[in-house]
C-alpha cells in the first residue's frame, strides 16, 4: 500500500510564506502544508473559473486555523478538525504557524496548482 509522511515526501518545496511537502499516490496528491504567514489565496486563484479553487480537498488541521470562503458562507477549520472543502472555495486566511494535511484528486488539483504558481511568480519582485 502506498504511503507518505511529511519527512518522506519528495515533491513541493519551501515557497517562503508556505512550505509544501507532498507526493502523488495513485490518483491523489497528499500535501503537508505549513504556513509561516497569513496567506489570502484570492490573488493566487485569478484565472480559474470564478477565481475559485475548483478542486475538492479532504484534510486534517494539526495546528492553527484556516478560513475558506464560499460564495454564500465561510468555513473555519481549527486544530483537530478533519474537513472536506468542496469545489468553489477560496482560502482567505491561514493563521501563521498553521499546519495541515490536504488530500486532493491529482488531476483536479493540477489546474489550481498551475494557476497558483503562475500568479505567485508574477507577484514576486524581479531579481
Amino acid at each position: 500500500m502506498p504511503k507518505v509522511s511529511k519527512d518522506t515526501a519528495t515533491q513541493g518545496g519551501d515557497f517562503g510564506p508556505v512550505v509544501d511537502r507532498g507526493e502523488e499516490l495513485d490518483d491523489y496528491r497528499i500535501d503537508f502544508l505549513t504556513f509561516r504567514e497569513d496567506v489570502d489565496h484570492g490573488p493566487l486563484l485569478k484565472g480559474l473559473p470564478d477565481d475559485r479553487c475548483q478542486c475538492p480537498h479532504w484534510g486534517y488541521v494539526f495546528k492553527g486555523e484556516l478560513t475558506f470562503h464560499y460564495a454564500d458562507h465561510d468555513e473555519i477549520y481549527r486544530s483537530g478538525d478533519a474537513f472536506y472543502a468542496p469545489p468553489g472555495h477560496v482560502p482567505v486566511h491561514t493563521e501563521p504557524g498553521s499546519e495541515y494535511l490536504q488530500i486532493s484528486p491529482k488531476d483536479e488539483l493540477r489546474p489550481t496548482s498551475e494557476a497558483i504558481m503562475k500568479n505567485f511568480q508574477s507577484m514576486r519582485p524581479p531579481g
